[in-house]
Protein backbone atom coordinates (compact mmCIF):
# COMPACT_ATOMS: atom_id res chain seq x y z
CA UNK A 1 0.00 0.00 0.00
CA UNK A 2 1.24 2.96 -1.58
CA UNK A 3 0.57 5.89 1.34
CA UNK A 4 0.49 9.55 -0.12
CA UNK A 5 0.27 12.72 2.16
CA UNK A 6 -1.67 16.12 0.70
CA UNK A 7 0.55 19.27 1.93
CA UNK A 8 -1.94 22.19 1.51
CA UNK A 9 -5.60 22.90 0.78
CA UNK A 10 -6.43 25.24 -1.94
CA UNK A 11 -7.88 24.51 -5.12
CA UNK A 12 -5.06 22.00 -6.50
CA UNK A 13 -4.72 20.27 -3.23
CA UNK A 14 -8.84 19.83 -3.04
CA UNK A 15 -9.00 18.77 -6.50
CA UNK A 16 -5.93 15.88 -5.67
CA UNK A 17 -7.77 15.06 -2.99
CA UNK A 18 -10.75 14.51 -4.66
CA UNK A 19 -9.08 12.41 -7.02
CA UNK A 20 -7.37 9.74 -4.96
CA UNK A 21 -10.54 9.51 -2.68
CA UNK A 22 -12.35 8.83 -6.40
CA UNK A 23 -9.33 6.31 -6.44
CA UNK A 24 -10.61 4.07 -3.58
CA UNK A 25 -13.52 2.57 -5.69
CA UNK A 26 -10.62 1.29 -8.03
CA UNK A 27 -9.15 -1.25 -5.80
CA UNK A 28 -5.40 0.11 -6.54
CA UNK A 29 -2.88 0.55 -3.85
CA UNK A 30 -2.97 3.75 -2.92
CA UNK A 31 -3.68 5.05 0.59
CA UNK A 32 -4.57 8.92 0.70
CA UNK A 33 -3.35 8.51 4.66
CA UNK A 34 -3.56 12.36 5.76
CA UNK A 35 -3.82 15.99 4.61
CA UNK A 36 -2.09 18.93 6.07
CA UNK A 37 -3.80 22.67 6.18
CA UNK A 38 -3.29 25.48 8.39
CA UNK A 39 -7.32 25.80 8.49
CA UNK A 40 -8.95 22.52 9.88
CA UNK A 41 -12.42 24.21 8.99
CA UNK A 42 -11.21 24.73 4.86
CA UNK A 43 -11.45 20.84 4.40
CA UNK A 44 -15.05 20.30 6.69
CA UNK A 45 -16.54 19.71 3.47
CA UNK A 46 -13.95 17.76 1.43
CA UNK A 47 -13.23 14.94 4.19
CA UNK A 48 -13.11 13.31 6.76
CA UNK A 49 -11.58 15.16 10.07
CA UNK A 50 -9.48 12.37 11.49
CA UNK A 51 -7.66 12.64 8.20
CA UNK A 52 -6.74 16.36 8.28
CA UNK A 53 -3.94 17.69 10.93
CA UNK A 54 -3.02 21.43 11.54
CA UNK A 55 0.40 20.93 12.49
CA UNK A 56 2.71 20.18 9.90
CA UNK A 57 4.84 18.64 12.65
CA UNK A 58 2.09 15.81 13.36
CA UNK A 59 2.40 14.76 9.70
CA UNK A 60 2.57 10.56 9.86
CA UNK A 61 4.89 8.51 8.00
CA UNK A 62 4.20 8.03 4.10
CA UNK A 63 5.94 6.67 0.90
CA UNK A 64 4.99 10.07 -0.56
CA UNK A 65 4.58 13.87 0.31
CA UNK A 66 2.85 15.99 -2.07
CA UNK A 67 3.37 19.97 -1.49
CA UNK A 68 0.14 21.78 -2.79
CA UNK A 69 0.62 24.86 -2.53
CA UNK A 70 1.37 28.46 -4.14
CA UNK A 71 4.56 28.86 -5.64
CA UNK A 72 6.23 31.41 -3.13
CA UNK A 73 5.16 28.91 -0.25
CA UNK A 74 6.87 26.29 -1.47
CA UNK A 75 10.42 26.68 -0.21
CA UNK A 76 9.16 27.48 3.06
CA UNK A 77 7.15 24.87 3.32
CA UNK A 78 9.58 22.40 2.35
CA UNK A 79 11.62 23.80 4.92
CA UNK A 80 9.53 23.20 7.82
CA UNK A 81 9.22 19.48 7.07
CA UNK A 82 11.26 17.76 10.25
CA UNK A 83 12.27 14.79 8.43
CA UNK A 84 14.57 13.19 6.09
CA UNK A 85 15.15 10.80 3.22
CA UNK A 86 11.51 11.20 1.97
CA UNK A 87 10.04 11.76 -1.39
CA UNK A 88 8.64 15.31 -1.26
CA UNK A 89 7.48 16.83 -4.37
CA UNK A 90 5.55 19.86 -5.62
CA UNK A 91 2.93 20.52 -8.25
CA UNK A 92 4.42 23.80 -9.75
CA UNK A 93 4.61 24.05 -13.74
CA UNK A 94 7.04 27.09 -13.06
CA UNK A 95 9.14 26.36 -10.37
CA UNK A 96 12.25 23.68 -10.28
CA UNK A 97 13.20 20.64 -8.04
CA UNK A 98 16.12 22.37 -6.22
CA UNK A 99 13.30 24.70 -4.57
CA UNK A 100 12.92 21.78 -2.38
CA UNK A 101 15.03 20.96 0.97
CA UNK A 102 17.58 18.51 0.22
CA UNK A 103 17.27 16.96 3.44
CA UNK A 104 14.54 14.63 1.10
CA UNK A 105 14.30 12.77 -1.97
CA UNK A 106 13.00 15.48 -4.36
CA UNK A 107 10.30 15.19 -7.05
CA UNK A 108 7.51 17.29 -9.43
CA UNK A 109 4.11 15.69 -9.60
CA UNK A 110 2.57 18.39 -11.78
CA UNK A 111 -1.38 17.81 -13.15
CA UNK A 112 -1.36 20.80 -16.14
CA UNK A 113 -4.73 21.88 -15.59
CA UNK A 114 -6.80 24.94 -14.78
CA UNK A 115 -8.46 24.48 -11.51
CA UNK A 116 -11.51 26.34 -10.22
CA UNK A 117 -12.88 25.91 -6.86
CA UNK A 118 -15.44 23.69 -6.55
CA UNK A 119 -15.78 22.98 -10.47
CA UNK A 120 -15.38 19.11 -10.81
CA UNK A 121 -12.96 17.89 -13.17
CA UNK A 122 -12.21 14.05 -14.80
CA UNK A 123 -8.59 13.86 -13.71
CA UNK A 124 -8.04 10.68 -15.64
CA UNK A 125 -8.08 12.98 -18.85
CA UNK A 126 -5.71 15.42 -16.98
CA UNK A 127 -1.64 15.17 -17.91
CA UNK A 128 0.53 14.26 -14.66
CA UNK A 129 4.25 15.35 -15.69
CA UNK A 130 6.59 13.86 -13.34
CA UNK A 131 10.29 14.46 -12.55
CA UNK A 132 12.53 12.76 -9.73
CA UNK A 133 16.19 12.55 -8.95
CA UNK A 134 15.98 8.93 -9.48
CA UNK A 135 14.67 6.16 -10.87
CA UNK A 136 13.03 4.23 -8.36
CA UNK A 137 11.52 7.44 -6.65
CA UNK A 138 10.26 8.11 -10.68
CA UNK A 139 8.41 4.23 -10.70
CA UNK A 140 6.21 5.22 -7.53
CA UNK A 141 5.78 8.62 -8.86
CA UNK A 142 4.32 7.42 -12.11
CA UNK A 143 2.31 4.40 -10.29
CA UNK A 144 0.83 6.90 -8.18
CA UNK A 145 -0.04 9.29 -10.97
CA UNK A 146 -1.85 6.28 -13.13
CA UNK A 147 -4.04 5.79 -10.50
CA UNK A 148 -5.72 9.02 -10.54
CA UNK A 149 -5.16 10.07 -14.39
CA UNK A 150 -4.39 8.15 -17.79
CA UNK A 151 -1.82 10.63 -19.06
CA UNK A 152 1.26 10.86 -17.50
CA UNK A 153 4.52 11.61 -18.78
CA UNK A 154 8.32 12.25 -17.57
CA UNK A 155 8.77 16.04 -18.21
CA UNK A 156 12.44 17.49 -17.08
CA UNK A 157 12.00 20.93 -15.33
CA UNK A 158 13.13 22.94 -18.58
CA UNK A 159 10.30 21.34 -20.63
CA UNK A 160 8.09 21.84 -17.76
CA UNK A 161 9.03 25.89 -17.84
CA UNK A 162 8.00 25.74 -21.77
CA UNK A 163 4.91 23.88 -21.04
CA UNK A 164 3.81 26.07 -18.31
CA UNK A 165 4.71 29.28 -20.85
CA UNK A 166 2.56 27.88 -23.32
CA UNK A 167 -0.29 26.89 -21.08
CA UNK A 168 -0.38 30.47 -20.21
CA UNK A 169 -0.70 31.34 -24.16
CA UNK A 170 -3.25 28.63 -24.61
CA UNK A 171 -5.33 29.10 -21.53
CA UNK A 172 -4.68 32.17 -19.00
CA UNK A 173 -4.14 34.36 -22.19
CA UNK A 174 -7.18 33.21 -24.72
CA UNK A 175 -9.36 33.49 -21.44
CA UNK A 176 -8.15 36.80 -21.31
CA UNK A 177 -9.71 37.39 -24.82
CA UNK A 178 -12.67 35.85 -24.22
CA UNK A 179 -12.94 38.44 -21.75
CA UNK A 180 -12.75 41.15 -24.31
CA UNK A 181 -14.72 39.62 -26.33
CA UNK A 182 -17.13 39.92 -23.59
CA UNK A 183 -16.94 43.41 -23.21
CA UNK A 184 -17.54 44.59 -26.46
CA UNK A 185 -20.32 42.33 -26.93
CA UNK A 186 -21.67 43.92 -23.50
CA UNK A 187 -20.68 47.37 -24.78
CA UNK A 188 -22.80 47.04 -28.08
CA UNK A 189 -25.84 44.89 -26.54
CA UNK A 190 -25.12 41.70 -27.87
CA UNK A 191 -25.55 38.34 -25.98
CA UNK A 192 -21.89 36.66 -26.34
CA UNK A 193 -24.08 33.59 -26.25
CA UNK A 194 -23.87 33.96 -29.95
CA UNK A 195 -20.29 33.53 -29.59
CA UNK A 196 -19.85 30.41 -27.72
CA UNK A 197 -20.24 27.85 -30.95
CA UNK A 198 -17.40 29.45 -32.62
CA UNK A 199 -15.35 28.91 -29.26
CA UNK A 200 -16.18 25.62 -29.29
CA UNK A 201 -15.67 24.73 -32.74
CA UNK A 202 -12.36 26.85 -32.83
CA UNK A 203 -10.98 24.36 -30.18
CA UNK A 204 -12.57 21.18 -31.16
CA UNK A 205 -10.74 22.09 -34.63
CA UNK A 206 -7.31 21.73 -33.21
CA UNK A 207 -7.84 18.35 -32.26
CA UNK A 208 -7.39 17.00 -35.17
CA UNK A 209 -5.47 19.56 -37.04
CA UNK A 210 -2.26 22.12 -35.63
CA UNK A 211 -3.27 25.47 -34.97
CA UNK A 212 -1.33 27.14 -37.83
CA UNK A 213 -3.52 24.86 -40.19
CA UNK A 214 -6.51 26.42 -38.19
CA UNK A 215 -6.20 29.74 -38.47
CA UNK A 216 -8.74 31.98 -40.63
CA UNK A 217 -9.74 35.84 -40.27
CA UNK A 218 -8.27 39.27 -41.96
CA UNK A 219 -5.17 38.74 -40.63
CA UNK A 220 -4.16 35.44 -42.29
CA UNK A 221 -5.93 36.54 -45.41
CA UNK A 222 -4.60 39.88 -45.42
CA UNK A 223 -7.11 41.91 -45.17
CA UNK A 224 -6.23 44.84 -44.59
CA UNK A 225 -9.51 46.61 -44.90
CA UNK A 226 -11.47 44.84 -42.78
CA UNK A 227 -8.42 44.82 -39.94
CA UNK A 228 -8.20 48.86 -40.84
CA UNK A 229 -12.36 49.30 -40.04
CA UNK A 230 -11.80 46.79 -37.13
CA UNK A 231 -9.05 49.33 -35.59
CA UNK A 232 -10.93 52.27 -36.01
CA UNK A 233 -14.13 50.65 -34.18
CA UNK A 234 -11.52 49.95 -31.28
CA UNK A 235 -12.06 53.04 -29.16
CA UNK A 236 -10.32 51.40 -26.03
CA UNK A 237 -6.75 51.74 -26.35
CA UNK A 238 -5.81 48.68 -24.39
CA UNK A 239 -8.15 46.52 -26.97
CA UNK A 240 -6.59 48.23 -30.08
CA UNK A 241 -3.12 47.32 -29.25
CA UNK A 242 -3.88 43.65 -28.31
CA UNK A 243 -5.37 43.45 -31.69
CA UNK A 244 -2.72 44.90 -33.55
CA UNK A 245 -0.15 43.06 -31.46
CA UNK A 246 -1.99 39.78 -32.49
CA UNK A 247 -2.87 40.79 -35.81
CA UNK A 248 1.54 41.18 -36.69
CA UNK A 249 1.94 37.77 -35.01
CA UNK A 250 -0.25 35.55 -37.69
CA UNK A 251 0.86 37.91 -40.61
CA UNK A 252 4.50 36.95 -39.24
CA UNK A 253 3.80 33.22 -38.59
CA UNK A 254 2.21 33.22 -42.29
CA UNK A 255 5.83 34.49 -43.30
CA UNK A 256 7.46 31.74 -41.80
CA UNK A 257 8.53 28.81 -44.09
Amino acid sequence: MVKVIIIGSGNVAQHLIAAFQNSKNTGDEIELAQVFSRKANTLANVLDASLITTDIANLLEADLYIIAVSDDAIGNVAAQLAFKNRLVVHTSGSVGLDVLDDNNRRGVFYPLQTFTKNKAVDFKTIPICLESENSTDFRLLEKVAKVISDKVFAINSEQRKALHVAAVFVNNFTNHLYTIGNEICQENQVPFDILKPLILETAQKIMTISPKDAQTGPAKRNDLKTIESHQLFLSDKNQSTIYKIITQSIQDNGKKL
